[in-house]
Order: C-alpha cells, then structure tokens, then sequence
C-alpha cells in the first residue's frame, strides 16, 4: 500500500511535460495471449510440414539452385521484367499524356486502348502478338487502300523474345497510365497555378516541382504492377520463350522431380520480389522527405504534446 502511494504520488509530481513523453504501452489482454498461441502452434506445423517433410527433397533443390540452366533462365526473367518494364512504362506516361489531353481524338484512343487492355487478360495478348503473323503477314508503311512504301514478313520482326516484349510493355502501358493520371490529379491544383505564375514551362515544372510530387505519390501503385509484371513474365512460357518457370518446366519433364523444381523457382521468385520490394522501399523514403509518415504503430503523440503546452 505504501508503494503504491509513493508511485502515485511520484506521478503526480511529475510536470505535464514528463507525462506526455511517456510512451503508450497497450494492454495485454485475452485475445492478445490467444493470437500468440495460434500463432506459436501455426509456426511449429509449418516447420514439421517444411524441415520434417522428405517428400520436398531439398537436397535436390540445393543441387539446381544455383545450377547454370537455373540461373540462365533466371537472368531472362530479369531481362524480360527490365525492358518490360522501361517500354510499358514510356507508353503509360505517353497514353496518360493522351488521356488528360485537351484533344477529343486523343482522349478518345487513350481511352479505347486502356477500356480494351483491361478487358483482355494478359495471355490472350501475348497469344495474340505472338500469331499477329497470321493475321496481317506482312508489316509495312503506307497509305491506306493505296501503295505500300516499305514492308517486311511479320514472322521475322514478331519472335519469342519481341512478342513477349511487345505483348506485356501493351498491358502494362494501359495499367501506368491510369496510375500516371491518378498521381497527377491527386496534386493540388493551386502547384499547377504556382508552376505558371512562375513562368515554368510544363517540361521544367514537371522536372523541378511537379516530378518529384507525383512519383511519391506513384510509387506503392506502380510498384506493385512492376512486380506483378515481374511475375507475369512466367505467362511466355505458352509461346515457348525460355524463362525461369521454362526452365523449371523442361527440367521436371525430364526427371519428374516437380515440386523440389517448383521450389527453386519460387525461391528465386522470393528473393527477386524481395529486390524489388527493398527499392520501392529505399524510393519512399527519398521522395517522402518532409512529408509526415502514417505509422500506427508508433503513434505520435500529438494531443498529449498539446495538452502538456497547454498545462504549462
């Protein structure tokens, strides 16, 4: 009873100021120690079902992990995502360009490419690029219903490698340009009149003011179709371009060992979504500076700084 006194009495000693840097604690209820011990059983049967499993076979997964087939797949996943994701995204800023344009005719294609983008699944445009050769044969320059200037056989421009480049930089083209034209109309309009009363033209405003405003605002969204590219790159193994999940796939047709193949494969998946994930991180933190952060779990304690103000 008397230590009880003296600590309440200590913390009515203490100054209002004292009091509002104290830092929060929840309480530990019921529901809390339930969580806990689902998750300790949950944790214990996913290491029985992984470490204590033989049918995974992990030592035949160390033994094609780093093999040279595995990582010459791996690298034309990489090489896929990277051009992939340079053509997709110059044809989003171009179509947001488009779609915002005050030019009826530009507006209007803008708007058919992405309406017809969304309404075809990735594998049917890749299937669709990869045959355009039986539909038009040859590919030229000219005038409509008049004289061809120029043209080549469709099947010597659209290979493996060009349909798959062509048939995901079109899908991801459609889905950035809507999450360019959501960066730019989430920044407040009075920057634009800022940005003109300056004198700036667009080019320097987006460069030095504008830019850096809308990719902190981008960034999460298109992070997450960057990724989602990343690992749409596996849908090329219907036209026979030779990815990881190709790999994979000739490998297990050989020796039927397909989960310990499937394993290294979404290993890789694993560590280069990781990559990615880390980068996305990294750009947040260099575009959000000065800008306040949401963290709820370490709330900032605001009222209480105000009330302690306040109190002295």
């Amino acid at each position: 009873m008397t230590r009880r006194r003296t600590a309440q009495a200590s913390t009515v000693s203490r100054a209002p100021a004292d009091l509002a840097g104290l830092k929060i604690r929840p309480r530990i209820g019921v529901a809390q120690w339930v969580s806990i011990a689902l998750a300790v059983y949950l944790g214990l049967a996913t290491l029985q079902f992984i470490a204590f499993n033989n049918n995974w076979k992990w030592d035949v997964v160390f033994s094609y992990l780093f093999s040279q087939i595995i990582m010459n797949g791996l690298l034309n996943t990489i090489y896929l995502t990277l051009l992939t994701t340079f053509f997709g995204l110059i044809l989003g800023v171009i179509t947001a360009w488009a779609r915002m344009s005050p030019l009826l005719v530009l507006r209007t294609i803008a708007i058919l490419y992405i309406w017809l983008m969304r309404a075809m699944p990735p594998l049917v445009m890749l299937l669709f690029v990869f045959f355009f050769g039986a539909l038009a044969p040859t590919l030229g320059i000219g005038i409509p219903f008049g004289p061809t200037f120029a043209s080549v056989p469709a099947n010597e421009v659209i290979s493996r490698f060009s349909a798959a480049i062509i048939g995901l930089s079109i899908y991801l083209g459609a889905y950035s340009a809507e999450i360019f034209r959501g960066g730019i109309l989430a920044l407040p309009s009075g920057q634009f009149e800022a940005c003109k009363s300056l004198g700036l033209p667009p080019f320097r405003a987006y460069q030095k003011i504008l830019g850096p405003q809308l990719i902190r605002v981008i960034i999460p969204s298109l992070a997450n179709d960057v990724i989602t590219i990343f690992k749409s790159t596996s849908l090329v193994s219907v036209i026979g371009y030779t990815e990881l999940l190709t790999t994979v796939q000739t490998i297990y047709a050989r020796n039927f060992e397909t989960i310990p193949l499937l394993v290294v494969a979404v290993i890789w998946y694993l560590v280069l979504t990781s990559i990615a994930m880390f980068g996305q991180s990294r750009l947040e933190k260099r575009f959000g500076r000065g800008f306040a952060r949401r963290n709820p779990s370490s709330p900032k304690p605001a009222a209480l700084e105000n009330a302690g103000k306040e109190n002295l």
